[in-house]
């Protein structure tokens, strides 16, 4: 189980209420097939709401003969006051809402109960409200306890056990003396734990810092079958540690701790060690090293998959050192100083960035004007007309109309594809594109989330006096006005009017090309000259997932026209494909 501990004391001079909601998406396992298609594993998912416990529990039908699903328990208990009211929610979308996020869900702008729907949820989730009086100086305990067991009875029986204080007081004791054990038995400090947690962080998520400078990345033409000569998969993170002088064995030390440490937690990781001694003891510094991996807790992991591999710098040649160094999460040398100083930030590479933006404030706010006119939209000729949207009398469009803050129960979506080439849009403007393979090739992600409605492609429009912004689409950035889809055979338009600029975006695909057009006509219906840009937003993906695929991406700009050229070399099938994004405006 994992606890978390919520204490809120009550400094005001009065009794106030207070309501406390947690939130806990849940993913079925396998993992790996969550994150290949969500929405279809979500499918199998079933909820329990336990009432009297303040609790939820969630399991996976089984589908074939044999399969064992275990049971997810998601409770909350209140210590220090009495609850006076308790709601529940394992719908998704009703916690949420279209369109939104977690950072403004639904639920939480409404004040009302949770919902307190279970069984067999299209998008399942765990969400519990408690609502409590504090006194005045007084405070309350909340506990918040997500877990996991084998059967129905034990999930039951655990839900129980932790509405108790005192046990749940016991966990964070056994937590400790538990730390307490892992640490004798790693031989290591609280400090150097620590200091492998902040590692491990720039290992689940790459750290552009510690990971090779881009003049090394760019240079890299080999794919993930290269490492394969060196007994290592490249399945898992890679963490590269190039050791140089045997004084520094302390550095090996460390990075093997870590290793077990991280182990221990249930990240795998391949560490590979370079051995760089050039002053001939190479040996001996290669059997320091040795000696010091098989004298730990990691000796039976040497040359395995999620283990340590030592090599001699020697004799990995100039082409394979660039893929180490390219795919390699996080680099640590011993000619940069300790692990702690090569974890601190003011050590690190500074990253430039562009000068903040500063806008000239008009003087006056720009009067508000009148919504897109949509009544075209609304024309009784509309056939199956459903209050939001229709087809045309010929068929060719189906027409959307949404006004201010009006969305659709679901993505209303669009294919545009050639047999090699496609993308699919929704009435909101998001958008994935793929190239020959909608699954194994995605040039942007498919997040398969029909509540919030992601997307890693987006086009903004901006005053560039008052530095207002907004996008010529429902999403990701809507302009409190009416906006207008028309998806017809092989496009989509999207039509809008905010602050006096009136937009129009046609988004095609072009028939015997792997090429995808979006263009955006504007009109300046304001009365006064103004200064508009356009920006466009790709997130690249070249690959199956973006976990997988985003720190192998190598991204350029060509000098003479300004294309932003995108590959990923470490793909087995589509190492050689080239991804660009482009726009013919001179002015750019």
């Amino acid at each position: 189980i994992a606890l978390r501990r919520v204490r809120i004391t009550n400094r005001s001079r009065q009794r106030r209420e207070i309501d406390v909601t947690s939130y806990v998406d849940v993913v079925s396992p396998p993992a790996a097939a969550e994150a290949l298609h969500p929405a279809f594993s979500n499918l199998f998912v079933q909820t329990e709401i336990l009432r009297e416990r303040r609790a939820i529990l969630c399991t996976r039908r089984p589908r074939s003969t044999g399969e064992q699903a275990p049971w997810m328990l998601h409770l909350m208990a209140v210590h220090g006051t009495d609850v006076n009211e308790s709601s529940f929610e394992t719908d998704r979308l009703r916690f949420i809402g279209r369109t939104r996020t977690t950072a403004t869900p639904r639920a939480m702008m409404e004040g009302a109960a949770l919902s307190g729907s279970e069984g067999s949820v299209l998008d399942p989730i765990a969400a519990i409200r408690a609502r409590f009086f504090v006194d005045s100086e007084a405070s309350v305990t909340i506990d918040i306890v997500t877990g996991i067991s084998d059967t129905r009875d034990l999930a039951v029986s655990l839900v129980d056990k932790y509405q108790d204080r005192y046990l749940a007081d016991r966990v964070f004791d056994l937590t400790w003396t538990h730390c307490q054990v892992v640490l004798r038995q790693l031989n290591a400090s609280e400090a150097d734990t620590q200091l492998y947690a902040r590692l491990a962080g720039s290992v689940i998520h790459a750290n552009p810092s510690l990971r090779a400078d881009a003049s090394v990345l760019i240079r890299n033409r080999r794919g993930q079958s290269g490492l394969w000569g060196y007994a290592i998969s490249g399945d898992l993170p890679i963490v590269l540690l190039q050791v140089a002088d045997a004084a520094n064995i302390d550095l090996v030390r460390q990075l093997v701790q870590a290793h077990a440490c991280w182990r221990m937690k249930g990240l795998a990781v391949d560490l590979v060690i370079w051995n760089e001694d050039h002053a001939g003891y190479r040996q001996q510094l290669q059997d320091q090293v040795m000696g010091l991996i098989s004298s730990g807790i990691g000796a039976s992991l040497i040359d395995r998959p999620g283990g340590i591999f030592v090599r001699q710098a020697e004799q990995i040649s100039s082409e394979d050192r660039i893929l180490f160094q390219s795919v390699a999460r996080a680099i640590i040398t011993d000619s940069r100083g300790t692990l702690a100083e090569q974890l601190e930030p003011r050590h690190r590479r500074l990253q430039a960035r562009a000068p903040r933006f500063k806008p000239r404030r008009i003087g006056r706010r720009e009067a508000a004007w009148p919504g897109h006119p949509v009544e075209h939209a609304r024309r009784p000729d509309l056939i199956l007309f459903n209050g939001l949207g229709g087809f045309t009398p010929d068929g060719r469009e189906y027409i959307i109309a949404l006004a201010p803050g009006q969305v659709t129960p679901a993505p209303w979506v669009n294919v545009l594809a050639n047999p090699h080439f496609g993308t699919v849009i929704s009435e909101s403007g998001v958008a994935y594109t793929w190239s020959e393979n909608a699954h194994e090739f995605r040039l942007t992600p498919w997040h398969n989330d029909p509540v919030c409605d992601s997307s890693g492609e987006a086009l903004y429009l901006r005053d560039e006096r008052s530095g207002h912004f907004w996008s010529p689409t429902p999403l990701p950035a809507r302009a409190a006005t009416h906006h207008v889809t028309r998806h017809g055979f092989g496009y989509s338009v999207f039509e809008t009017r905010s602050e006096g600029i009136c937009s129009e975006l046609w988004v095609y695909v072009a028939i015997d090309a792997a090429v995808k057009f979006s263009v955006l006509k504007v009109r300046n219906e304001s009365g006064r000259p103004r200064s508009l840009s356009a920006t466009g937003y790709v997130e690249w993906v070249l690959g199956d997932l973006p976990a997988k695929s985003a720190m192998h991406v190598i991204t350029e700009i060509d000098p003479s026209s300004g294309t932003l050229y995108a590959r990923n070399p470490y793909s087995p099938e589509f190492a050689d494909r080239v991804a660009f994004f482009d726009v013919d405006e001179p002015t750019r």
